[in-house]
């Protein structure tokens, strides 16, 4: 792989041009719309001048539809990422928050690093109006950007519905953030977007309260002075704060003849099972040591982990111990 080569991603649809090697394994290219991006080497692959000419991709576009700019509804609270010019030959990113509604947002949002937060903005965000954080991000170190928490109440003077405070964190992935790209409501510019809500246009109608039964209380007794610890919830074993997957680790007695797809199918039970009862046991953080290899193991735990809605984010685990053999999960 060489600077000027092109490449496309593993798990997505995006292709790019090498622009330059950073640490880290990782590579910068630039898509289609001029963004330059960090990305590891193991997420991409050089598309070859025999693979772009005979093998090029239909196009999706249906001729008979307009060519879409938007990819957000008329309503609704948003995350935008615009870019700046270059500084140092670096592209930079400014941060919006946008508010698209009816309603006022007092609003805070900050930064989380592990388990520190920064605070970055808190005032009222007006009705179809936005809200400049004066902090911009290098997409250079795009990998290392923080986990943005975004905590917001609805006020409407008169009369109204109450709605439900507004609490959303976003973690922007290399694969996300090219996709979510359109034009931004209200700043009528071009860059990615983050919708943080759904407005329903509707209002609920109240739901009838139930009429509460008398309690009986010879029976409610005779309940009680009936349970065994049969009926007791059982308890959630609390994993190990580092756990090896390593398949010698998990099967000590030998392979039996298993495949590697077998095999592969034991880490994943392993993972999600642990991955489970570290949620249920109110753990803060998991590390899963995996180990390099071929990457097969790793990159299917990132996926999950990235559809995870109780993890926060996750991130290689002390480099200088495991190097990318290992990965840490910061649990909600």
């Amino acid at each position: 792989m060489n600077i000027g080569d092109k490449v496309r991603m593993l798990r997505a649809k995006e292709q790019g041009i090498v622009t330059r090697f950073l640490p880290g394994n990782q590579v910068e290219i630039e898509i289609e719309d001029g963004f330059r991006i960090p990305v590891l080497r193991s997420e991409i692959v050089v598309v070859s001048p025999m693979e772009a000419t005979r093998f090029k991709p239909e196009s999706t576009v249906d001729p008979k539809k307009p060519a879409k700019t938007e990819i957000i509804g008329n309503v609704g609270i948003y995350l935008a990422f615009v870019p700046t010019s270059e500084r140092g030959g670096v592209r930079e990113v400014e941060v919006l928050l946008v508010n698209n509604t009816d309603w006022e947002l007092p609003f805070t949002i900050g930064e989380e690093r592990e388990t520190r937060y920064t605070g970055l903005l808190s005032q009222v965000l007006r009705a179809r109006s936005f809200a400049r954080l004066g902090q911009r991000y290098s997409l250079a170190t795009f990998e290392s950007w923080p986990t943005f928490l975004i905590q917001a109440l609805w006020h409407r003077s008169g009369g109204t519905t109450l709605r439900p405070p507004l609490v959303k964190r976003i973690k922007c992935r290399a694969q996300t953030f090219q996709a979510n790209s359109g034009t931004i409501p209200v700043v009528n510019q071009t860059g990615h977007v983050f919708q943080l809500d759904v407005e329903d246009t509707v209002e609920p109608a109240p739901a009838k309260p139930k009429a509460e039964k008398p309690i009986n209380a010879a029976a409610l007794r005779e309940s009680l002075m009936g349970m065994t610890d049969k009926t007791l919830p059982t308890p959630v074993e609390r994993p190990s704060a580092q756990v090896d997957l390593h398949i010698e680790k998990l099967l000590p007695n030998g392979f039996g003849g298993r495949t590697s797809a077998d095999l592969l199918q034991i880490q994943l039970q392993a993972f999600e099972k642990n991955l489970e009862n570290a949620i249920a046991s109110g753990m803060d953080d998991i590390t899963f040591i995996h180990g390099v290899g071929n990457g097969v193991l790793r990159n299917e735990l990132h996926r999950r982990l990235g559809k995870n809605p109780n993890v926060a984010y996750f991130e290689d685990a002390q480099k200088e111990k495991f190097g990318y053999g290992a990965t840490k999960v910061k649990i909600k």
